[in-house]
């Protein structure tokens, strides 16, 4: 009987590009719901004379801003963006994931232990993760926010974009607004793996390898745990990082506390909670099938990894036994 193969880590690198590529995928898939969530939450109810002043649309739900942006700039006006968003979707992914396994693997280091973090440690493992991953990637997000705000007849491509937030009275620093909002919602993913790593050890205990299925289930259940506690959070952060409402005359909001303000007291504090549904939706589904996506990414790169250990050890073995018949061969010499 040979011998049982040890498990293959993949290591940091590995995880994030697993976690990556899973969070593209799943991005792509809903691309569309996640367009109408950022102009359901950037969009102020307009008064009676800004209704005849402005040509921006106010959009009652999700399946209205879906139907009039479909019939006003066609299917594609559906996708608006999209490049710039799963560029973002990529690199804070990877970020993340990246991070989180570093600090995961620091963490049981300096504690010498194998036994599983409590949910607090899980939670703050996931914080600091976060927190990182927000510091090097939210240029690319304050961009694709600005992009699927844009009217169509103002759309501009990625760098077009990225020059007039960097041309405002911010000038570069405007590439990292929110991120004060950004840092304080780390809380999100946090809770995500918190309640995935907490979920998976009471609905499948001990499993080491979850089924398709089994990782959807548990995804969309924890991210929307998380989006439900953090909406008021995303919905100011994405107010910080668009074009101010028509009402401000330009001003940009300097904090995400001033715009949870101004959205209170011109639409009321439920609004506070507008495009949930659509939020909800689009994590629940992304998060499911990124969750679904990146265990097989990882099973794939666990496989690859064992296929290039063998290729190794065959040549080594191949390499050793043209030595020794190269050396059974060798004629001898006699003085």
């Amino acid at each position: 009987m040979g011998a049982q193969s040890k498990p293959v880590p993949i290591g940091p690198w590995g995880r994030a590009t697993a976690g990556a590529a899973g969070a593209v995928f799943a991005n792509s898939l809903v691309y569309p719901l996640d367009l109408v969530k950022t102009k359901l939450q950037v969009q102020v109810k307009p008064t009676d004379d800004e209704k005849s002043e402005s040509d921006e649309p106010h959009y009652k739900s999700t399946w209205d801003a879906v139907s009039r942006i479909a019939s006003k700039e066609g299917v594609s006006g559906l996708y608006a963006g999209m490049a710039g968003s799963l560029a973002g979707v990529a690199s804070t992914n990877f970020a993340y994931f990246y991070w989180y396994s570093v600090v995961r693997t620091l963490y049981f280091r300096y504690q010498k232990t194998s036994k599983q973090p409590s949910t607090v440690v899980e939670l703050s493992l996931g914080a600091v993760a976060g927190a990182l991953a927000q510091l090097f990637t939210i240029p690319v997000a304050v961009i694709t926010t600005r992009q699927q705000t844009q009217n169509a007849k103002d759309r501009k491509g990625f760098f077009d974009t990225a020059k007039e937030v960097i041309d405002s009275e911010d000038g570069v620093c405007g590439l990292w607004r929110g991120l004060k909002a950004s840092l304080v919602l780390v809380v999100n993913p946090a809770i995500t793996y918190g309640a995935y790593e907490r979920l998976k050890d009471i609905i499948f205990p001990g499993k080491k390898s979850l089924k398709p299925w089994e990782a959807f289930l548990l995804g969309a259940m924890s991210k929307s745990l998380a989006t439900i506690a953090t909406q008021p959070l995303i919905v100011a952060k994405v107010g910080l990082q668009s074009r101010p409402p028509p009402s401000r005359q330009g001003k940009p909001f300097k904090s995400f506390v001033e715009v949870m303000r101004f959205i209170i007291d011109n639409e009321g504090v439920m609004s506070l909670f507008k495009g949930m549904g659509p939020q909800i939706l689009k994590g629940l589904l992304v998060q499911g099938i990124l969750m679904m996506t990146k265990e097989r990414v990882e099973l794939l790169f666990i496989l690859f990894v064992r296929y290039l250990q063998t290729l190794r050890s065959r040549q080594i073995q191949k390499a050793a036994a043209l030595a020794a018949s190269a050396k059974v061969a060798m004629p001898i010499t006699t003085k």
